[in-house]
């Protein structure tokens, strides 16, 4: 591959002109290849509280165009080490989950062949479970870094299997997940009953619940994950309401009492040298979101993890 081709340059084109593309990268048409792909999944159908993720992958892209090639927390230019493109949206059924879900999962093993590294902006966490189906396919049972306020781990809501609080229950049933490496951070607020997190644990997921950050140094609890995770395929799934609302206020189901947009960007940088084969960010409701506070952070933990990518770094 040439070198790669970056973002436009901001001090060439104004950041509020030109494609609204993430970070203001090429389109995947634009580039004879790509190595990372950020991708759109547009679709909300499986949520149980407020709806509107349907419109996340835009709303990050618009909040992505102030990011600019080096990063200094970690001495990184991620679109130098590698060509970067946007792949546009995928356009799903918003009307039938299940035949949703399988074009997802179509649509990600076209695009991640047999080496691209998929990393796909929702829409909401129901399309986790597609997703670590193509992983699977990939890389055999997949350690699942979680990040969430909630389980995701629960068996039906009112009555119907795939929803945004099932993907991990299915995942499991389905063999996808390495039930020894796997992991909840972030975990809060109430729940139906004790007898969830005992569930979740049998399904493989150790967790650090939000409680433990106020208590524990961060590099503590980075020393923690990594003890988890291992040497083993990672695929890093973030509900961006493991954000505190002061720090994502849009989305479709916030808990008081998160991590702050700093911590979630500290611990996805403390990945690096991990084996993170693909990742999604889920749950950014743009209806609800001021200023772009959500987008904004949503934006910047992705860019921070292509910084932490294998070989980006």
């Amino acid at each position: 591959m040439n070198d790669p081709i970056g973002p436009v340059d901001g001090r060439q084109v104004p950041r509020y002109a030109g494609d609204t593309t993430f970070a203001r990268l090429p389109r995947l048409a634009d580039v004879p290849d790509a190595d990372v792909l950020i991708w759109g999944v547009p679709f909300d159908t499986g949520v149980s509280y407020r709806p509107g993720a349907r419109f996340g992958p835009n709303h990050v892209r618009q909040s992505s165009r102030l990011l600019r090639p080096y990063n200094p927390a970690n001495d990184t230019e991620p679109f130098a080490l590698r060509q970067v493109a946007d792949a546009g949206d995928l356009g799903v059924n918003p009307f039938d989950i299940k035949e949703a879900i399988d074009a997802i999962e179509v649509g990600a093993r076209e695009l991640s062949g047999t080496r691209r590294t998929l990393v796909t902006v929702g829409g909401d966490h129901t399309i986790a479970l597609p997703l670590l189906r193509v992983q699977h396919e990939r890389h055999g049972p997949i350690a699942v870094l979680h990040f969430d306020a909630h389980l995701d781990t629960w068996d039906t809501y009112f009555g119907a299997p795939y929803t945004h609080g099932t993907p991990f229950r299915r995942a499991a049933e389905e063999g996808l997940i390495d039930f020894e490496h796997s992991m909840h951070v972030g975990l809060r607020g109430p729940l139906y009953s004790k007898l969830d997190l005992g569930e979740s644990e049998r399904l493989g997921f150790a967790a650090l619940h939000c409680r433990e950050f106020a208590r524990t140094p961060l590099d503590t609890i980075i020393d923690r994950i990594r003890a988890r995770l291992g040497s083993r395929p990672v695929y890093l799934s973030i509900d961006i309401d493991v954000l505190d609302p002061a720090f994502a206020p849009g989305t479709g189901t916030p808990e008081a009492g998160g991590l702050s947009s700093r911590e979630l960007l500290e611990l996805v940088r403390g990945l690096a040298d991990l084996n993170v084969v693909g990742a999604d960010l889920v749950e950014v409701a743009p209806a609800y979101d001021h200023a772009e506070i959500t987008g904004i952070a949503a934006a910047h933990v992705i860019y921070d993890l292509l910084c932490i990518l294998p070989g980006g770094h």
